[in-house]
């Protein structure tokens, strides 16, 4: 059982540390950077990724400040690693910035005579609310009418990767899988349905354990064409 450290110790980790403004100002420009990686948009994902890496020292220094904050003690045996693991965690948690489409589609584009809806659901999906830093937990099912171009299957889930492995809301992560297929082989159509739990309704808040939030975006002939779109909800809906 551990120690509640005393608010004498916790002044002595904030002047030790130089926290205070300093530290203020560094997670202000790591929430940017996280955010807005376009700093790295005119280079290849190995860059993205050094980039990233550099930034662990800074983010576990950033960590052990939030430990003493909440009144812990950082050097205790089971927290001495802490802050790295946790940094370590949240590039991973984010690696969708370090990825972009044409890289993870390599070419896998095919040239087909198929005009039949195309459907994979119930792909798993992890992403972190911006909000909150907390998960978010789901599955997507994309469908798309193709247009003489197919899309390997597996690279419609390497697109949910891209996109939910960053800080996310909901509605925005379901539109942007949608236009990223119809960049990708510019289909008739493309729908996509998320339906997910989110933890800052689970562990805080109002606390709802059940509750699942489920969000949609219809382009093309699944917008414009109710049958189209009334099959792909069939498919998803279907056991």
């Amino acid at each position: 059982m551990h120690r509640h450290i005393s608010e004498s110790e916790q002044d002595h980790y904030r002047t030790k540390m130089g926290r205070d403004k300093e530290s203020n100002t560094q997670l202000s420009d790591a929430t940017s950077s996280l955010a807005d990686m376009s700093l790295y948009s005119d280079t290849n994902d190995e860059t993205k990724e050094a980039g990233r890496e550099t930034e662990l020292p800074r983010m576990a220094g950033m960590y052990k400040n939030l430990l003493v904050s909440v009144g812990e003690d950082p050097d205790r045996d089971g927290l001495l690693k802490t802050p790295e693991r946790a940094a370590k965690a949240l590039l991973y948690f984010t690696k969708g910035y370090e990825q972009s489409l044409s890289s993870v589609l390599n070419d896998a584009i095919f040239d087909e005579n198929h005009d039949e809806m195309v459907v994979v659901k119930d792909i798993e999906m992890f992403s972190m609310c911006e909000h909150h830093l907390v998960p978010f937990i789901g599955k997507v099912s994309i469908g798309y009418l193709p247009n003489n171009k197919v899309l390997g299957l597996s690279k419609l889930a390497r697109i949910v990767e891209i996109y939910s492995r960053r800080l996310q809301v909901q509605e925005r992560l379901t539109k942007q899988i949608a236009e990223s297929v119809v960049e990708a082989v510019n289909p008739r159509g493309v729908g996509v349905i998320i339906e997910a739990s989110h933890m800052c309704m689970v562990m805080r808040g109002v606390q709802k354990i059940n509750s699942k939030t489920i969000t949609s975006s219809m382009l093309g002939e699944f917008r414009s064409d109710s049958k189209t779109r009334e099959e792909f909800l069939t498919f998803v809906r279907g056991k």
